[in-house]
């Protein structure tokens, strides 16, 4: 069977295994070098040392990564080689940090002209508990083990991009799979140094096949289209040396204020204690207010929250409303509204507030009401005013009424034609912008 359809076998294997179960034990009484999130048994691997490297993206250690679903083949291991990285960054703060994530090396040949390219790919929303962590999705799809819930389904990006012939590599981000804080959920600066450092740590992996002339792209999808759209943004002045020849942002939260709005309530309401965690390990100034405004209920949630994944957050916090948090009843929204502070924050957060650097492929459900489809297509427009070279791409899909479903209907649908479009420019090809089409787009 040739590579790209024994490729296509693994991938539909890995969206196939999101239906099953993949029974991960209980984690047994571990040493102090250890940390167990519900139930799962975080691997020593994943704590930082005490001392961190001065260069971003230097790399901290690494080690061979097991994927799950693999096929052998007489070129190599199908989709290729794994390995398990740290390596470090630089927070919202000017903070040395230590992130996580993988590399993986395909066995398919790369067709296109020039080196073999990389890809980064920034997963969506996986949730706050370190067992969360896409770079151990990889080893585990379906963690189930009675405590948690929690599904690598950023692995089928992945292995498609795999099957083309591109290396890719993938971030945990700050603090998810790392064991010394808490992971700072949608934070903008945290993740484009994230995706950016991974770029630059990749280059330092044993066996890698990319070089200097490695084409650079970056595929992101909902929390990774903010951390694809933001890298983009910050790439000519965090890392210069890297020039990206395309970038994926599908559906990004682009506005906090308005998804925060446009979540509470939602299945997903626990991405609001995510991001309430995350804001407050960012900024500590931030938890004064937090402390005046949240009930005992609120704040147990969150710290509920903070080991949760997805799947456990729908399960437990589905619908969920943020002014059962409040000691007024107040909601998330009317607190923003009414604290400076806390907006002045919301705002540092906005992406589309800078020129991105090369072309950008912005892609938001017409539909979507999780992730606001009108915020995602401000983040278009304003890029086009600012020169930017966007090809947006409306997904019209019908609103099926429920939140979830319409934000990711469009992430399996358009799926393909965003590795295609990124494909072609890591091929070289130019991007032609549809900037002038805006006033006519849904």
């Amino acid at each position: 069977m040739p590579h790209s359809r024994r490729l296509l076998a693994v991938a539909i294997a890995a969206a196939a295994t999101c239906l099953g179960a993949q029974a991960v034990p209980a984690a047994a009484a571990t040493g102090s070098d250890t940390e167990v999130s519900r139930g799962v048994t975080i691997p020593a691997f994943y704590n930082p040392p005490a001392e961190l490297p001065s260069a971003n993206g230097t790399l901290i250690r690494s080690e061979p990564l097991p994927l799950a679903l693999s096929l052998p083949s007489l070129g190599g291991p199908l989709p290729g080689t794994a390995t398990r990285l740290m390596y470090k960054s630089t927070d919202s703060n000017g903070q040395p940090v230590a992130v996580t994530g993988a590399y993986i090396e395909p066995t398919a040949a790369w067709k296109g002209s020039g080196a073999r390219p990389l890809v980064v790919v920034a997963p969506g929303t996986m949730g706050q508990g370190d067992q969360c962590a896409a770079s151990m999705g990889l080893e585990h799809p379906l963690q189930l083990n009675g405590q948690t819930v929690s599904v690598g389904y950023e692995d089928l990006s992945v292995y498609r991009l795999l099957a083309q012939g591109t290396a890719v590599v993938v971030t945990d981000y700050v603090g998810l799979g790392a064991t010394d804080r808490l992971h700072t959920y949608v934070n903008r600066v945290d993740e484009a140094h994230a995706v950016l450092d991974a770029v630059r740590a990749a280059h330092s992996v044993g066996g890698a096949s990319i070089n200097s002339s490695s084409h650079v792209g970056l595929f992101g999808y909902s929390q990774g289209g903010g951390a694809t759209a933001a890298a983009a943004e910050l790439q000519p002045t965090y890392a210069p040396e890297i020039t990206l020849s395309g970038t994926y942002a599908g559906a990004p939260p682009a506005d906090l204020t308005k998804v925060t709005a446009a979540i509470d309530g939602s299945d997903l309401a626990g991405a609001l204690g995510w991001s309430l965690n995350g804001f407050l390990q960012s900024d500590p100034a931030l938890k004064p207010l937090a402390e005046a405004h949240l009930s005992a209920k609120g704040k147990a949630a969150l710290a509920d929250l903070s080991t949760m994944c997805v799947g456990d957050a729908l399960l437990g916090y589905g619908f969920t409303k943020s002014s059962a948090w409040t000691n007024d009843g107040e909601s998330l929204g009317d607190i923003i509204a009414a604290e400076p502070a806390i907006q002045a924050f919301l705002d540092d957060q906005r992406i589309g507030l800078l020129k991105p650097s090369g072309p950008v492929r912005v892609a938001t459900g017409t539909s979507d009401n999780l992730v606001p489809h009108g915020q995602a297509r401000d983040l278009a427009v304003n890029w086009c005013k600012k020169g930017a070279n966007v090809t947006y791409k409306p997904v019209v899909l019908p609103n099926v009424g429920d939140a979830l479903i319409n934000h990711f209907g469009p992430l399996l649908t358009d799926q393909g034609d965003a590795i295609s479009w990124l494909t072609d420019r890591l091929n070289g090809k130019a991007a032609v912008s549809n900037c002038w089409s805006m006033p006519i787009q849904p």
